[in-house]
This record gives C-alpha cells, structure tokens and sequence, in this order.
C-alpha cells in the first residue's frame, strides 16, 4: 500500500491517493467527515478551523461505496481559497503581497528557503503546515475500515497537555468514552488542561502534549526480526514521527523502562490454552513482530511554534533582526494531533497487514487473517 498526498495549506485543495486498498471494502464516507471534523476540534485552536469544514470527496478507486481495486483518490477543497486566490493560484498571482522573509523560528521556514532556492518562505510554509494533515486523516480513515474488517480497532486519547498529566491506566473500551472538549479521560484533569491553554493564550504563547495510541486486535507476527527495516515498532514510530510538531516517540513503557530493573520490565508468559503475558509493558511488540497483545504507543508533540507575541529571528536573506510574523495559529492542538497520530498509525498498520496477508480482495485478507493463530 503507498500514500502520497498534495496540496498547500491555501491552495485549491488537498489531495490523498492510496494504492493498494483491496477490492470489495465499503467506504463509510460520514466516518471521513467525522474523522476530518474531530481533526478540527479541540479546545485550543485556531480561528481557521471556524473557516474550513472539511469535507472529502472521492475522485476514484470506489463505486458504489465498494473499492474496485484501484488507486483512491479523496479531494478535499480549501474552503478559505477564495481568499488567498489573488496570492496562491498556479495560474498566475502576485506573489509580493504575502511574501514572508521573517523566518519563524520552530518552522520549516530557514531550512526550507535554503533548501528549495527561494527568498519567500510562503513557498515552504504552505506545504509544511500542519493542513495537510487532512488529506491523511481522509486516507487513514479508509485504511481504519480496511483494519476495522479484520477486527484491528485503534483508538486514542489526550494524556498530557503542558504540565497537566494524566498518569492514570485506561482499558481500550474506556478510550470510547473520553471527553470531545480536549480528548481527554479524567474530567477534572481537562479543567486544569483548558485553564493553562488559557493562560498560555493570554500569554501570547502556546503548549504541547502527548497523545497514546491504541491498536487491539491486532494478531502476533507482523513485523519482522530478520531485516531490520520491517521491525513493527520501528516502522509505527516513524509513522508517528512523520507527523508535524512531533518530537519524540514511546512503546509500551519506553524512556521509562530505561529507569527500571529487567523484572520490572520484561512481560512474564504463561499457558491456558493459548501463550499470554501477564503484563503489557512491551507494548505488544517484542523483538519488532506483534505479540497479540495490545499495541500501545505515545507520541510527545511539541509547543505550536508560531506565537501570538511573535519570537526573535532575522529577516532573510539579509539577516536583519525581525519578531516572527504571527499567521493565524492555534494555541493547543493537542487533540487535533491525537486523531491525526491514529490516521497515520492506520495506514502503516494496513500497509504491514497488507504485505503479510496479500490477496486483491477485502474476502481473501479475512480468510488469511482468520487462518493466522
């Protein structure tokens, strides 16, 4: 299975094409479009999200709601493009007015203009912003009901925002429950969260957070401990760490089992009729392959790096001192970030159960993941 998408943040739209899906999978198209609305929400962003109500329309691949087996292609319209037509259209636009030379430290902004030969960082900014996140959630989410056929399910919540943390344990079907306000478990913790969002606001300034994944249902053996470049966790965490503003990834205990003795870590097994562990601090992944059990990962996304009082920088190329512009931004998109982390999580994982299972159709991939142990 491949992903590739396109689009700037104010162009026309947002393109996703997904080689690969199987003949014969029903596309719930309402599902993309909560999936895309859940994208928006979340205490904390921005006044664009009150701009654009993203809604994906499917180009090709599908008939009938069925896929055919082919590449499907998902549109997503820019709603806000009617007013950055005069400054964004490819067929000609005056490209002096939104030009942007005050590099904006935490962007792509320097290493781009440097990169790519060009003295307007508009011209990196518009593909690294965080908007093409959308094309992938429309993606993920198609690759969530390929998943969702086998009995593979992932969900998530809000574990931290700031110095607001959430240290308590949630079983999978608790995660059903959690908050639309902040995507967050414990009520009185999404309080303190949304308190210290408001005063980050008040501040000019932003916050981070950590978001955890999980996927159950998955079966053992996907992955690989013999080429090292199809190790599970290894291909899930640079999923995640593809993700814009992500800044660092954890399976089962991670940075914390570095902390720990090996009878504090290890998953002790035992036999009733199938292998199990006792734990879960693997994180259902031992030795880069799936071990059956729950799949569990976090992701630590950094500040939004665009402030409302701007940071120091200089003007390029001329290296004149400057205060970052302060485009439109949010102050926590922590939320946001969590459904995204799940879309990109989906398609890795349907692009490693894809290899192992193959077959051109949804039906051959049940039969083959119904015959797996």
């Amino acid at each position: 299975m491949r992903l590739s998408t396109a689009g700037e943040s104010h162009g026309k739209g947002l393109v996703a094409i997904l080689e690969g899906v199987p003949a014969g999978l029903n596309v719930d198209l309402e599902e993309i479009a909560a999936r895309l609305a859940a994208r928006q929400s979340g205490y904390g962003r921005g006044g664009r999200q009150k701009i654009e109500k993203d809604r994906a329309e499917i180009l090709s691949g599908v008939r009938g709601g069925v896929t055919l087996g082919s590449p499907v292609a998902l549109f997503i319209p820019n709603l806000d493009y009617a007013n950055w037509e005069p400054y964004m259209a490819p067929e000609g636009c005056d490209t002096e007015t939104k030009k942007l030379t005050k590099v904006r430290p935490g962007h792509a902004d320097l290493a781009g203009v440097m990169k790519y030969g060009t003295e307007d960082a508009r011209n990196v900014l518009e593909r690294a912003s965080a908007r093409e996140t959308a094309a992938r959630v429309a993606a993920g989410t198609v690759c969530r009901q390929l998943l969702r056929v086998l009995g593979v399910e992932i969900a998530g919540y809000v574990r931290a925002v700031g110095e607001v943390s959430d240290g308590k344990e949630y079983s999978f079907d608790d995660l059903k429950k959690k908050s639309p306000v902040l995507s967050m478990m414990d009520t009185e913790l999404e309080k303190r969260a949304c308190a210290y969002i408001d005063r980050c606001r008040e501040e000019g300034d932003s916050c981070g957070g950590i978001a955890e994944l999980r996927v159950k249902g998955l079966k053992s053996g996907f992955g690989s401990c013999m080429t090292y470049r199809e190790k599970l966790d290894a291909r899930l965490a640079a999923a995640l760490m593809s993700v814009q503003a992500i800044k660092g990834v954890e399976v089962g205990l991670g940075f914390a089992a570095a902390g720990k003795r090996g009878s504090e870590v290890h998953d002790e097994i035992y036999y009733d009729g199938a292998f199990r562990r006792k734990t879960n601090r693997a994180g259902g992944i031992e030795g880069g392959m799936s071990n059956g059990e729950e799949i569990v990962l976090r992701a630590a996304m950094k500040p939004i790096p665009t402030l409302m009082k701007g940071l120091g920088t200089a003007e390029y190329p001329s290296g004149a001192p400057a205060r970052a512009a302060a485009e439109r931004s949010d102050v926590c998109a922590i939320a946001a970030c969590c459904e995204v982390l799940g879309s990109a999580l989906a398609f890795e994982l349907a692009c490693v159960v894809c290899e192992r299972l193959g077959g051109d159709t949804v039906a051959e991939m049940k039969v083959r993941y119904g015959a797996l142990s």
